[in-house]
């Protein structure tokens, strides 16, 4: 594991082994990252999120944030990312609006830059 000594990484959050955080990274308390896995600089995780193994996250990507929805009260919820995605630069993907719900992305996905994945999908 390597996290430059500017990233935060909220001790409750688990990493897996080799799994790199890049400067001024911020990981939350439910935030759950695979093995291999690199997270680029300025990126912000928060939280229930669980990031597959040898994931790539670049610059500038914000991960499992609340959705932007009125409907939207809390509660158990959350984002699933599978194994060997490629998020790049300025990505949000936000996570579920119902209690229990989750916001997916299955293995092997590209997301391109400045795209976004809504709540739900």
């Amino acid at each position: 594991m390597d996290i430059h000594p500017t990233a935060v990484v909220d001790p409750a959050a688990e990493l897996g082994p080799g799994v790199r955080i890049g400067p001024y990274s911020v990981i939350g308390p439910e935030a759950v990252i695979g093995e291999n896995t690199e997270i680029m600089a300025h990126v912000f995780i928060d939280g229930p999120t669980r990031i597959g193994a040898g994931c790539r996250i670049f610059p500038s990507a914000v991960i499992g944030t609340e959705p932007q929805d009125l409907k939207y009260k809390g509660g158990d919820n959350g984002l699933a990312i599978g194994d060997r995605v490629t998020i790049r630069e300025f990505v949000t993907v936000h996570r579920a609006t119902t209690v229990g719900g989750r916001t997916g992305i299955g293995d092997d996905c590209l997301l391109m830059a400045c795209s976004h994945v809504a709540h739900d999908c």
